[in-house]
């Protein structure tokens, strides 16, 4: 059976990308345009990436917006619900160029074959020249784990499983975490419901414009950690906490004053620190982030000795320096919508190093 002119695990293929999210498509769009046979594998049955699991009170609003990607037009800043007009921006945009993503494809790992990374997915498989991973984070959430967490009789949620604020009515609701997500969670359910916060470590607040200066400032930090081979922290966690308009009434009930220290225990009606304080719960969200979703490319060895992937450029690039055959989208420093357009280019630019570097004895694509 041929797919996208490729007879899957029997043709070598230039390059395949993982993820058709706005790092996956915009690396598609620009291997298309220097001419790169590839394909674009996509754990999805629908285009939208981690958009369309988003819930469903987040608008473009709230997102203040998304970076366009390469060659079009992104949606407008309105109250539209973000997990609908993402996934209808990107479904719009693989159409017009023509992008040859294949859905559902659930990876399983990646390995070497004699010098051909084999990309295996259930009972296919694909074979490969070179590798862009576009996979992003949201598939894989971080939830720390407390003593005690197992006996609680209230709802505990990620980030990844949020409802909406709705859900939450009538409810004692504990936040957890000191990102972005926390302050917009805290935000839309102050003025609907009781809500405490707790954080590991005492937020950290942007008093200034995040003007471009201080975005390039935010992203060189994450770059220092990706050159040096550790994991990479998200570019959010080093630019601040700001609260937007939507968050003002929750500042003025004073919901971002209560910084309370975490907690030593969870007990089965709520929460208990160090001192023996109680707080009775009737829910905890996690907003404790998201870590890369990597794991299948663990049989490749691309992790340095410090635990995370080192990229060439010093952390600016996205070829990973254990092998240049495999490019990361939407990893450290990439990992924004503005951030993941930038480096769909170089990621592009990567492969066709690569490809010349190591050039084909024979070309089977399209056979």
């Amino acid at each position: 059976m041929l797919v996208n002119g490729v007879v899957p695990g029997v043709n070598p293929i230039d390059s395949i990308v993982i993820g058709a999210g706005q790092a996956g498509l915009s690396t598609s769009y620009h291997l298309r345009r220097l001419g790169i046979d590839h394909l674009v594998l996509d754990a999805d049955d629908a285009p939208g990436g981690a958009w369309q699991h988003r819930w469903d009170a987040l608008t473009m609003l709230d997102v203040h917006g998304v970076a366009e990607l390469p060659g079009s037009t992104p949606p407008p800043l309105t109250t539209a619900r973000a997990n609908e007009a993402v996934p209808a921006y990107f479904a719009e945009y693989e159409r017009t160029h023509d992008l040859p993503v294949v859905r559902p494809v659930h990876i399983d790992h990646v390995d070497d074959e004699d010098g051909i990374l084999v990309v295996h997915a259930g009972d296919r498989s694909w074979r490969t020249r070179t590798l862009v991973n576009a996979t992003g984070t949201w598939t894989h959430p971080f939830l720390p784990h407390y003593p005690g967490m197992e006996t609680f009789l209230g709802e505990q949620l990620h980030t990844v499983d949020y409802p909406g604020p709705e859900h939450f009515a009538g409810k004692r609701v504990l936040v957890v975490g000191g990102g972005a997500s926390a302050v917009q969670f805290l935000g839309a359910l102050a003025p609907i419901t009781d809500v405490l916060w707790a954080t590991r470590r005492e937020p950290v607040w942007r008093t200034g414009e995040f003007d471009p200066d201080a975005g390039a400032a935010a992203v060189a930090l994450v770059e220092q950690r990706v050159a040096q081979g550790l994991a990479p922290q998200s570019v959010v966690s080093v630019t601040g906490l700001m609260l937007r308009e939507q968050e003002q009434e929750a500042a003025r009930m004073g919901v971002y004053d209560r910084r309370l220290p975490m907690f030593a225990r969870i007990e089965p009606d709520g929460v208990r620190w160090a001192d023996g304080r109680f707080e009775p719960v009737d829910a905890i969200i996690w907003a404790t982030g998201f870590r890369p979703a990597i794991s299948h490319l663990a049989p490749l060895h691309l992790r340095s000795a410090a635990g995370g992937i080192q990229l060439d450029r010093e952390g600016r690039g996205t070829t990973a320096v254990a092998d240049p055959r495999v490019q990361l989208v939407g990893y450290g420093p990439s990992a924004s919508t503005i951030g993941a357009n930038r480096a769909g280019r170089r990621a592009a630019l990567g492969v066709q190093a690569a490809l010349v570097a190591a050039p084909a004895e024979v070309s089977t694509v399209g056979s």
